[in-house]
Parts: structure tokens; C-alpha cells; sequence
């Protein structure tokens, strides 16, 4: 957007300052949607700012980089460079957490092209006796600037007379701006002069103390969302607590999952999330494998969440109460683990707005309400909420304090089940309402849909978002997936969470049950992004057999009570536990956009680098979870400060085996069965 495209009144231009501008700031990156989105960041993130920024002529500029936390009173200023091509750029860190403003400033820089001009015309052998009292002027002006007080020419007895108004005591800057401006004005120091007006002295001075004439601003202030640390950086596990208890037949509770907080921390785990744990309903309640007909027993899919027990703002009884869930939330907190809600915006038949708010659901022309459906799936035992309803106020308010609710309780976190399907415009101000009370909250967006819709509710205000890693398998669809996350405009909003599989989709890339397929898939996502996931003992376990035909499981846990072997280990597990270590120990995998793919020539050998400062980290894998596959890396050397003839060692920090390279070009084979990739740290 440019800041130029303005009307101007010929007549009265004089009087217009805006008219005498002549700067051109266009093309800002980045800049969501003409800045009407923030970008995303975490404390500690480095914004990157570009600009094409020009004007007539052939005047030197100068352009300002201005940002402040939204409590600040005052902007922060950084000086701006010169890229190629009238591109310019700077950047400055965000510290705290919460919103930040940034916006820029450019003008012609009237002493540089000076000094410019200056340097052409001595080179050429003209004497600038006039020049150097044009320099005198502008010193006078830096002068000023600096807390002096420039020479004044004032009426007097004689003809030419003046008076000299000088400070008692000025700074050093001062004193020196003076003394060169005097140097200009003396003929009889003519070649000093002219060394001086070619120094760096000037040119610092210059820049010190700029002289801002009829700046141009960008028409925009432009918002950064700065969440805390854990929405960059986080280790998810999904289970359902009702499947936590280890006794055949019994209902798990929030004590039991407690029980299992040692594990799951120990194995690397952050984030505990827990689909809904609400009260159940029985009308139209599903049984096992999603039958229509429910035996006896049969405890419901969690989805349909109300009962006359209570709704969204309840806890379903066998699961224990309130002040149980808060002393779960605060034991995980022991155990440096935080509890996410699943928000469902659906309701069963049983649920209490369903009698108390009927206008909050569509009705069919015979007067019922309309199940849920995703043809051809049904969901007979929900009721979609009508967003398009006239009480649709009343209906957000209710929404925002069942969140405030949770908030209540503790919860920081909160997966959202189907974002996708309901209002943007509700989400902007949903999360925007409750960060106003709880600034630190998370949403995670559960959306499997079109890309634009995923990348949409990204810029209305979710912290993370799922994505198509699931369905990304090859070495190409993994590479190219990466660039569109990490090398176009999703980088600055769109942060990615992987995960191999949910409790809703079993992919058929892992229902042969192979296991290097599911160590791959596993190493993958977590390496890949700094957000990742798994479906818990499902995955841990390598569970895989589907519902026939579908991407789904058999047998699934949202129908039924499972009864996990919580003491089993594998091969899985222990690359779980040991990744997740590696993950909390190098800093390079706690960032998503640091990624650079290296060439290798093999079309199933990904090779990628992950740098944060000195933590330097190259990652192998055979994307083929059947056959050994061999290769060589090319390791862009130059970046990391290696010599083309320079030994190096790589540390595979999985197996602990070291390895010296040289040059760019290395050798790598990868067995499946053995161990299907490398994750090396470089120390040179």
C-alpha cells in the first residue's frame, strides 16, 4: 500500500506539508492484509522489516524503523539500511508479551546528498567555497540539534555586524558541530575545510543529529500479537480420561490421569490435552464403532456434550468434580505440564440450552432441531449451534463466559474442535475478549479444511493451527509443504502444529502397523516444527488397524472405554522420550521458520539444517520406512564458517556416535530396520 496516492490542492500547496513530502514507502514486509491483521511472535522473536522505499531525484535518504510495546508512550526508533534496489530494512526484538506497534518513517537526507555532491566535485577538481556555507548551514541546524545554539546574524551598528549567542556550557557533540562549521565559514582553512566535509565526522554527525524535513510516515500502524513462550515452542499428548484407569471395566477418573502425570512429563510431554470432559447425553447417544444403536453400559462419545447434569461449563460426574479437574491442573503444573480444554461448540439433545435456548439451533421445516452432518457422516447425537440465529449476541456472550469459566479453573490452553465451521468474525472477538482478562490463553485451531479458511482463522487469533503434515508423506510433498509454512506470508501467522494422527483420523500411510513407518512419521513432526503432537497411547502403542474403507480406527476410543497398557515400551517410546529431551536441549528445534532443506541425491533422503545462534543441528531421514537408502548431503559449509578442505564432527545426538566430515559433500546410508535417520549436532 503506498502513502503517496493522495489529492492535492495546487493552490494551497505551500501551506500543505504533506505536498513537500517526497518520499515513497510501499511494499512493507510484513503486512498482513494492508495491516489489518498482526503478525505473530513470542518474547525473544527478531521482526524482520522491509520496505521499497525512494523518491525523485537522486537525493540521498534516510528511513526509520519505529515500534513500542502497546503500553509505551513512546516509539522506539532504529535506523534503517539500504538491501538492493531501493529496498531497505531493520529490525527489533520483542521482549514481553502482548501487543506491539511498528510503523515507518522516511525523508530526503539533505546534509548526505550534500556530502555526496561534495565528494563528486572535489574528485573533479572544483573548488566549493559555496558549498561549504551551504555545509555551515546544515551544521548550524545539527547544532541546535545537539543542545547548542548556532550563530544568528542580527541588525547592527555596522554593516554586516552580528552577535553570537553562545551557551555557558554545551556537550562535546556541540562544541565540535561548532568548531566545524566555523572551519566551513573560514577561507583561510579552505583545504581542512574540505577534508572535514569528506569525513566520517560530518557523515556521524549527520545521522547523530538528523534533520528531519517533511517526513513521510506509512500510512499504517502495524500490530505484532506477541504470545507467551509456549505458543512457539510445545510437546502435546492427547488422552481421554475416562481410558486413563488401569482395572478392566472401570471408568478412569481425574485421579488416575494424576497418576500418569509422571510418565507423560517423563517422557518430554508440555501440554495435556483432553477432548471434551463434560457431561455425556443419552438422547440418540452412539455406541461402539459409531452404531446408531447404544447396548447398555456404553458411556457415549464425549462430543455430545449436556446432560441434565449440566453443559459446557460442567464436568462429567465419573470423571470427578471441579476442584478434582483444578488439582489436576495444578499437580501437571508440578510437573511443568499444562492441561488444554477441547471446546466443542456442539451440543446433545440433553443439553441444557437445548430447552433453554432452542433459538440457538436450526429447525427443520417440521418444527425439530437438525442433527449434525458432514455427508455422508451423521452425527444424530449432536445439534450444531445456528450461528446465523437473531439472538446471536447472547449466543457469543455465553461462549465467552464458558471460556472465562475454564479460565476460572485454570485452563490456558484450549484446542478447538471444527473452528472452521463457525463464524470468523466470532473468533476475532472471542479470543480478543478473553485475552483482554486472560492475556496468556492459547487456541489451538482443529481445522482440516481449505487452505484459505485454515490460514484465515490464523490471522483472526489462533496461537496454533493443525495442518496437512498428516496427509504430506514423500520427500517432495514434506520439502514443499515447508516452504509454503515457513518461506511465504503464513510464516508470520500461521504457526504449524504437527501431528502424525488424532483420535479422529487413523491415516492409511500407518495402518500396516509397520514400525519404521511410525518412528518417521513420529521423528518427522517433531523435528520439522517447534509444535508438535501425538494421540497419546494409540500412537505410542503403534495402534492401526482401521475401520474398513476409512481413515479411521477400529474399535475407536471416542466410542468406547479403552484399556491401555501404561507400562509397555518400545522402540516408539523410547525415540519419543529421548527426541523430546533433544527437543528441550537445543534451541534450533524450538523454531519453525529456521529450516533449510540441503540437497541430497537420493529422492527419499530428506536433509534439512535447524540453526539458533551456536546450536547447530543437521537432520537425516529415509523417508522410506521399507528400504535402505544411501546418499550425500551437500552441508552449505560456507554458512556454518567451515573451509572447503576443513574436517568437522558431527554429533548424532540420538546414538551418541560421532563422525568427521570435510568439505560439503558427505555420505550418509540409513537403514529402516535399524534406525531410519540421524540427528546431528555439528561442533566444529
Amino acid at each position: 500500500m503506498r502513502v503517496t496516492h493522495q489529492t492535492y490542492d495546487c493552490m494551497n500547496v505551500s501551506e500543505n506539508l504533506t505536498g513537500q513530502s517526497r518520499v515513497v514507502i510501499e511494499r512493507v514486509s510484513p503486512e498482513l492484509d494492508g495491516g489489518l491483521y498482526p503478525i505473530k511472535a513470542v518474547p525473544g522473536d527478531v521482526i524482520a522489516v522491509e520496505a521499497d522505499i525512494f523518491a525523485d531525484g537522486h537525493d540521498y535518504l534516510t528511513a526509520v524503523l519505529l515500534f513500542k510495546h502497546i503500553d509505551d508512550a513512546n516509539w522506539t526508533e532504529t535506523a534503517m539500511a539500504p538491501i538492493v534496489n531501493d529496498r531497505w530494512g531493520a529490525s527489533f526484538v520483542v521482549e514481553k508479551q502482548g501487543k506491539y506497534l511498528y510503523t515507518l518513517e522516511s525523508w530526503v537526507d539533505h546534509p548526505g546528498s550534500w556530502q555526496h555532491e561534495v565528494h563528486l566535485k572535489v574528485a573533479d577538481g572544483q573548488r566549493i567555497t559555496s558549498e561549504l556555507l551551504a555545509g555551515a548551514q546544515y551544521l548550524d541546524g545539527m547544532l541546535v540539534r545537539a543542545g547548542g545554539v548556532a550563530e544568528q546574524k542580527k541588525g547592527g551598528k555596522g554593516k554586516g555586524a552580528k552577535t553570537k549567542s553562545e551557551p555557558i556550557s554545551e556537550s562535546a557533540d556541540a562544541k565540535a558541530i561548532r568548531e566545524m562549521a566555523a572551519l566551513f565559514r573560514d577561507e583561510s582553512r579552505y583545504n581542512e575545510a574540505v577534508s572535514v566535509a569528506e569525513s566520517d565526522q560530518f557523515t556521524f554527525y549527520a545521522s547523530r543529529y538528523p534533520e528531519r524535513q517533511h517526513v513521510t510516515r506509512y500510512s499504517h500502524e502495524l500490530g505484532v500479537e506477541v504470545d507467551r513462550a509456549r505458543a512457539g515452542f510445545s510437546n502435546w499428548y492427547c488422552l481421554f480420561p475416562r481410558s486413563a484407569s488401569r482395572v478392566e471395566g472401570r471408568h478412569g477418573t481425574f485421579k488416575d490421569v494424576e497418576a500418569l502425570l509422571p510418565r507423560i512429563s517423563g517422557m518430554g510431554f508440555d501440554v495435556l490435552y483432553l477432548p471434551p470432559i463434560h457431561p455425556i447425553g443419552t438422547a440418540h447417544r452412539k455406541g461402539k464403532n459409531n452404531s446408531v444403536i447404544c447396548q447398555p453400559g456404553e458411556p457415549g462419545v464425549p462430543y455430545g456434550i449436556g446432560s441434565p447434569e449440566g453443559g459446557h461449563d460442567a464436568i462429567h460426574p465419573e470423571l470427578g468434580t471441579v476442584e478434582e479437574f483444578k488439582h489436576l491442573i495444578a499437580i501437571a503444573a508440578n510437573y511443568g505440564m499444562e492441561v488444554a480444554m477441547d471446546l466443542a461448540i456442539q451440543c446433545s439433545p440433553d443439553h441444557p440450552w437445548a430447552k433453554e435456548h432452542p433459538e440457538w439451533f436450526k429447525k427443520r421445516p417440521d418444527g425439530t432441531i437438525q442433527y449434525a452432518e458432514n455427508p455422508p457422516k451423521k452425527y444424530q447425537d449432536i445439534y450444531p449451534v445456528y450461528f446465523e440465529t437473531d439472538d446471536w449476541q447472547n449466543l457469543w456472550e455465553e461462549l465467552k463466559r464458558v471460556l472465562i469459566v475454564w479460565a476460572s479453573w485454570g485452563v490456558r490452553i484450549v484446542r478447538v474442535d471444527n473452528p472452521h465451521t463457525k463464524p470468523f468474525g466470532f473468533w476475532e472477538w472471542v479470543i480478543a475478549e478473553v485475552k483482554k482478562e486472560f492475556p496468556d490463553m492459547l487456541f489451538l485451531a482443529e481445522a482440516f479444511t481449505r487452505p484459505k479458511v485454515m490460514q484465515e482463522l490464523g490471522k483472526r487469533g489462533f496461537a496454533q493451527s493443525y495442518t496437512y503434515y498428516t496427509w504430506r508423506n514423500t520427500k517432495y510433498e514434506l520439502e514443499q509443504y515447508m516452504m509454503e509454512l515457513t518461506q511465504t506470508e503464513m510464516k508470520y501467522y500461521y504457526r504449524p502444529n504437527f501431528w502424525p494422527t488424532t483420535h479422529d483420523i487413523n491415516p492409511y500411510s500407518l495402518q500396516g502397523g509397520h514400525e519404521p513407518q511410525f518412528l518417521i512419521r513420529y521423528f518427522l513432526a517433531a523435528t520439522l516444527v517447534s509444535n508438535y503432537g501425538i494421540y497419546g497411547p494409540s500412537f505410542e502403542l503403534m495402534e492401526h488397524i482401521p475401520f474398513p474403507n476409512k481413515e479411521e480406527y477400529l474399535n475407536s476410543e471416542k466410542y468406547e472405554i479403552r484399556l491401555w497398557d501404561w507400562d509397555r515400551t518400545n522402540k516408539l517410546t523410547y525415540l519419543i522420550t529421548l527426541v523430546n529431551r533433544i527437543r528441550h536441549e537445543n534451541a534450533a528445534l524450538q523454531i519453525t521458520n529456521n529450516i533449510q532443506f540441503c540437497p541430497v541425491n537420493d529422492d527419499a533422503i530428506m536433509a534439512y539444517l535447524k540453526i539458533k545462534d551456536a546450536n547447530r543441528l543437521l537432520i537425516v531421514v529415509n523417508t522410506d520406512a521399507y528400504s535402505r537408502r544411501a546418499g550425500v548431503v551437500q552441508v552449505p559449509i560456507w554458512q556454518l564458517g567451515i573451509g572447503p578442505e576443513q574436517y568437522y564432527q558431527v554429533h548424532d545426538l540420538l546414538t551418541g556416535a560421532y563422525y568427521n566430515w570435510q568439505g560439503e559433500h558427505n555420505y550418509v546410508e540409513l537403514d529402516p530396520y535399524s534406525l531410519p535417520m540421524h540427528l546431528f549436532r555439528i561442533e566444529v
